[in-house]
């Protein structure tokens, strides 16, 4: 299940063509539940893209620099101890 939540989001639809209305502050958030499939690939020289997709084929990528990995590998490690998750 995906959900997107949008903020102060407001479009234009003029003859089949999106456009930006008012100011530029928008913000999206995304979250992916019930994750199917999750693989991690090259993306550029200096970043990795972690693809997260569902079996309703909603997906999501992120990239990240190779520090933010480890950070997020070294957050797992920290939950494994700690967590009931690991249980």
């Amino acid at each position: 299940m995906l959900a997107l939540t949008l903020e102060e989001f407001m479009v234009e639809l003029n003859e089949g063509s999106i456009k930006n209305v008012g100011p530029t502050n928008k913000s999206a958030t995304v979250k992916l539940f019930d994750v199917e499939s999750a693989e991690a690939r090259e993306f550029g020289d200096k970043r990795l893209k972690l693809v997260f997709e569902d079996d309703e084929g909603n997906e999501i990528q992120v990239s990240l620099f190779p520090e933010d990995v480890y950070k997020l590998l070294e957050d797992v490690e920290a939950l494994e101890d700690d967590s009931p998750v690991f249980e």
